[in-house]
C-alpha cells in the first residue's frame, strides 16, 4: 500500500469559524500502487470525505480545491503522462504530429497528450459513475470521433518518449571547427560469440555530414521499403541492420544495398498474440541461439524470435516489465532498462527477476537514481552506460557500484555542448568515448573519456529529425535511426 499526504497551506484557507480544527486537517488517501489510476476523485467525492459539519465544510472549500490540484499533480507524475491545457480536443500537443490532446473525463479544460493509434472498435466505455478503467495504463478520456461516452484509452508507460512535449526541441547548435589528422582504423575482435565487434575509432575521427539512406526514407508507411517512426537498431558484423519499426509493430531486417527490407518479427498489426508486437522499442541479435531479443514495450514484455526460416511467432522471456532498452554482454547476460521502476536489471536467460545493476532507488536525480532510463550499453567489463532521459545525462555504473558517474550532460536540458536534451541511443567505443543520440537537439554528440563537453559529429543543422537509435559497423561508419524522418541513415567515416 502507498500513502499520499497532501497538506494545504494555512494562508490559502478561507476560514469562517472552527479555525483551529480546520487548520489541523490533512488530506490522507490510502491507495494501492497497482490501482493508482483510482486516485483521481471528483470534487464531490472530496466534499463527502471532509463532511464533518457544515461549518467546517465551508471553511475547507478553498483548501480542498488546492488539495485536489496537488493530488491530481501527483497522479500525473506517477503515470508519466503529460497534461495538455488551454487547447482544444485533438489539438497537437507534442513535437510528434501523431500525438493529440484527449480531454480527461470529469476534468475541465485538461487533457492527456498521447498517441492517436487505437481502432474505435477496440475502445470500451469507462465504468460509471466514477469513470474508472480496469486495464493497466488505461485512462478515461473523451474521444467524440469514436464514442459519445467517455472511453478507456491506453496511455503507455513510455508516453514521454512517444509524445515528447513541444518545449523539448531546440535546434540552435554550433559545431566547432577543428583541424584533424585521421589515423587508420583498426578493429578489435573478441573470442566470444555474442559481443558486438566494436571498432577502434581514432580520437580525431570525423564523419560525413550528409548521410545516406540505408533503410526507409520513402515517407512513413508499412510497405517493405518504408518505416514508420523506428526507434531501435542493431548492426551485425556483415552490416545487416535489424530495426525496431515501432509504429508498424514489427522488426524489419535490411541487408547491405537492399532496396527493401524483410519483416522478421511481428508485422501482423498491434496486439498481444505471440505472432504480434506492440510498439517494439529495441532489438538485438543473440548469435549463440541465432535469435532476436525484442523489447515489446506496448505489451510490457521481452520476447525472443528465432531467425530461422519459417518462424511464425515468438516466445515470452520476461513478462510485466516496462522495458525500453536492451543489451547483452559477453557472458550472455541480458540487460534491460525499466522506465517505470527507473532501473536497469541484469538477467540470465530464463531468469524472471534479475539483479539491479543501475538505479532502483526511486525516481530522482541523485547519483544512485535514474529518471526514465532509456537506451543502455554494456562494455566488456560489464560496465553499464545508461541514457538517463529526464535527467538529460548519460550515467556510467561500474560493475557492483552502488551509484553512478555522470559521463555526459548533467547540466540541465539545453543545446550547449555541455548539455543534452532527452538522450536516447547510446554507443561506447574501445577508448570509452561515448556517442549519444540527442533527439531534443536533432544531433549525435560525442564525449571523449573525461571530457567536460561534447563534440557534435552529425546533425544540428537540419540533417536529422528526432534521432533516437544509433550504432556503428566494424568499419566505424555511423548508423542513425532518424525516427521522424522514417529512415535509417549511414554517415561514412572520412
Amino acid at each position: 500500500m502507498e500513502m499520499v499526504n497532501v497538506e494545504c497551506e494555512e494562508q490559502e484557507m478561507k476560514i469562517n469559524n472552527d479555525e483551529d480544527l480546520a487548520n489541523s486537517l490533512t488530506i490522507q488517501i490510502i491507495i494501492s500502487s497497482s490501482y493508482l489510476r483510482r486516485l483521481v476523485m471528483t470534487f464531490s467525492d472530496l466534499m463527502k470525505l471532509f463532511y464533518v459539519n457544515k461549518t467546517i465544510q465551508q471553511a475547507m472549500v478553498s483548501a480542498m480545491i488546492r488539495c485536489f490540484v496537488f493530488i491530481l499533480f501527483s497522479f500525473t507524475v506517477r503515470v508519466k503522462s503529460q497534461f495538455c491545457r488551454g487547447i482544444t480536443q485533438y489539438s497537437q500537443c507534442s513535437l510528434n504530429s501523431a500525438c493529440a490532446c484527449f480531454y480527461i473525463a470529469g476534468a475541465i479544460d485538461t487533457g492527456i497528450c498521447t498517441a492517436i493509434f487505437t481502432d474505435c472498435s477496440k475502445l470500451v466505455a469507462c465504468k460509471s459513475p466514477d469513470n474508472l478503467c480496469d486495464e493497466p495504463n488505461h485512462r478515461c478520456i473523451h474521444h467524440p470521433l469514436c464514442h459519445n461516452l467517455p472511453v478507456c484509452y491506453l496511455v503507455p508507460s513510455f508516453n514521454e518518449q512517444l509524445c515528447p512535449p513541444i518545449a523539448v526541441m531546440n535546434t540552435t547548435t554550433t559545431i566547432p571547427t577543428t583541424t584533424i589528422t585521421t589515423a587508420a582504423i583498426s578493429t578489435t575482435t573478441t573470442k566470444t560469440i555474442q559481443q558486438l565487434v566494436i571498432p577502434n575509432i581514432p580520437v580525431g575521427a570525423r564523419w560525413a555530414q550528409n548521410g545516406t539512406n540505408v533503410a526507409g526514407g520513402h515517407e512513413n508507411g508499412n510497405a517493405t521499403n518504408q518505416l514508420n517512426e523506428p526507434w531501435g537498431l542493431f548492426v551485425d558484423d556483415d552490416q545487416t541492420m535489424v530495426i525496431a519499426d515501432t509504429w508498424n509493430h514489427r522488426i524489419i531486417q535490411w541487408t547491405m544495398n537492399d532496396k527493401n527490407g524483410q519483416v522478421v518479427a511481428g508485422g501482423h498489426g498491434q496486439g498481444k498474440q505471440l505472432d504480434q508486437l506492440y510498439w517494439p522499442s529495441d532489438v538485438l541479435i543473440a548469435k549463440d541461439t541465432d535469435s532476436l531479443i525484442i523489447c515489446d514495450v506496448g505489451n510490457q514484455r521481452v520476447v525472443r524470435w528465432s531467425r530461422r526460416s519459417g518462424t511464425t511467432q515468438g516466445e515470452i522471456l520476461i513478462n510485466n516489465i516496462d522495458c525500453f532498452g536492451l543489451a547483452m554482454d559477453d557472458q550472455r547476460y541480458l540487460y534491460i532498462s525499466d522506465t517505470d521502476k527507473d532501473e536497469v536489471r541484469q538477467y540470465k536467460i530464463g531468469d524472471k527477476n534479475g539483479t539491479i545493476v543501475a538505479g532502483g532507488n526511486g525516481r530522482g536525480a541523485g547519483l544512485n537514481q535514474l529518471n526514465n532510463p532509456t537506451n543502455i550499453f554494456i562494455d566488456q567489463q560489464q560496465t553499464v552506460y545508461v541514457s538517463d532521459y529526464n535527467n538529460h545525462r548519460v550515467m556510467k555504473w561500474n560493475k557492483g557500484a552502488k551509484e553512478g558517474i555522470i559521463v555526459a550532460g548533467g547540466q540541465g536540458q539545453g543545446n550547449a555542448l555541455t548539455q543534452l536534451s532527452s538522450p536516447q541511443g547510446l554507443f561506447v567505443d574501445t577508448l570509452s568515448t561515448i556517442y549519444v543520440a540527442d533527439p531534443g537537439n536533432n544531433r549525435v554528440i560525442r564525449w571523449p573519456k573525461g571530457a567536460q563537453q561534447g563534440i557534435v559529429i552529425v546533425g544540428g543543422k537540419g540533417q536529422l529529425y528526432y534521432p533516437i537509435g544509433l550504432s556503428f559497423d566494424r568499419h566505424g561508419n555511423l548508423y542513425v535511426v532518424d525516427s521522424w524522418g522514417h529512415r535509417v541513415q549511414r554517415f561514412s567515416m572520412e
